[in-house]
């Protein structure tokens, strides 16, 4: 049985169902972060509330602390942290090339890095990010890849392409968990040529689903949408399409209507650990005194625990004393905008009426001139 299935399109937009070993996925998807084995302040019975329905973890951190060898005695990584919903690992790739600082050699047969940790030398190559992950036991590893800045050279963005395939290549034979489905990830960044030589390279290695990364890694909004628009139709019909790294309004609205079908950010989270929370009114600064008598819920009409039970006077309150339960309260709702936006989204794609549902979303927003991205 085929583990993704398109249910619904409309134009490039598609709706559909991703099955793994912890259950079903429908997509649109947003994956909250759960960077360190947990979406930071909430609680997975929480989280699955909200409307989430697939988490994504950190291969680089959960390896380093408290170490993927013990997360698999203790059972994996569902049991360890309690969720028993789908959960997708990034194989430290991104973390890796960001902290470029940290970088000591890279070669045909992987990465060596200081470790954040402790600066200890590290290394990382296709079979190691496999076995990370298999001892993790999520239900959708990714390959390990090469990400360059935007700024970088055609020469430095084809040489990510071609070790980015040859890595993945290496990936895609290493073991992996029971079940566990493997994505692989296209670089090039906005070059036409070189993207479309990675996407076609790698699917030929029949991977389970496929990713668009370096992308929104410093280049403009218009070319990150204009790069997505023109590759995405570009990846395997038959198999999910994720995006690696967006979570504001827009970005999510725009890379749907392009085809993408999932997708990741820490924006909602960490927003809400700034004291900020994310409405149709636009992003509410709750440390700002014209708050402080605001007996209104964050967002009106939205049900979350946060609007259904405070007013925007005790949330700032909260916020301003630093009150765990003011960050804990700014991020259930956080979420609850980004999933509710995502799902609607779905719903819309079912009925044929994604680019109304998207104008009238984001001319809501624009009436508030407020600035989304991070």
């Amino acid at each position: 049985m085929s583990h993704f299935a398109v249910t619904a399109t409309d134009g490039e937009a598609r709706a559909g169902l991703l099955r793994t070993p912890h259950g079903e996925v429908p997509t649109p998807a947003f994956m909250p972060v759960g960077t360190k084995a947990t979406v930071k302040t909430l609680d997975p019975d929480e989280l699955r509330s909200l409307g989430a329905g697939i988490l994504l973890g950190n291969t680089y951190h959960l390896h380093f602390r408290p170490g993927d060898e013990l997360i698999a005695e203790l059972g994996g990584l569902h049991r360890f942290m309690g969720w028993q919903g789908p959960i997708l690992t990034d194989s430290g790739g991104y973390q890796v090339f960001s902290l470029r600082d940290t970088i000591l050699a890279v070669d045909d047969e992987g990465v060596t890095f200081r470790s954040v940790y402790d600066g200890a030398a590290a290394r990382f190559t296709p079979e190691t990010a496999a076995a990370i992950q298999a001892n993790l036991g999520s239900d959708v590893a990714m390959c390990l890849d090469i990400c360059p800045p935007a700024d970088s050279t055609l020469a430095e963005h084809e040489e990510a392409v071609r070790l980015t395939t040859a890595w993945a290549t290496r990936q895609r034979a290493a073991p992996r968990a029971a079940g566990q489905l493997l994505f692989g990830i296209a670089q090039g960044g906005i070059d036409r040529g070189l993207r479309t030589r990675s996407i076609e390279d790698l699917a030929t290695l029949g991977f389970d689903g496929h990713a668009l990364g370096g992308l929104a890694v410093g280049e403009s909004r218009d070319e990150m949408f204009d790069a997505v628009a023109w590759s995405a139709p570009l990846l395997p019909a038959d198999r999910p399409r994720y995006f690696m790294g967006i979570g504001d309004p827009e970005g999510i609205l725009g890379v749907i209507e392009r085809g993408i079908d999932m997708f990741d950010c820490v924006l909602p989270t960490r927003t809400a650990r700034t004291g900020s929370a994310l409405t149709w009114e636009g992003r509410l600064n709750l440390r700002n005194a014209r708050f402080a008598r605001d007996p209104r819920p964050l967002d009106v009409g939205c049900s979350c625990p946060a609007c259904d039970r405070f007013s925007r006077a005790y949330v700032r309150h909260l916020v301003n004393q630093d009150e765990i339960l003011g960050l804990r309260l700014l991020t259930l709702h956080n979420l609850r905008f980004v999933l509710d936006l995502t799902a609607g989204a779905r719903a819309a794609i079912e009925r044929g009426e994604l680019a109304s549902y998207a104008a009238d979303a984001l001319a809501r927003l624009a009436a508030t001139e407020t600035t989304w991205t991070s």
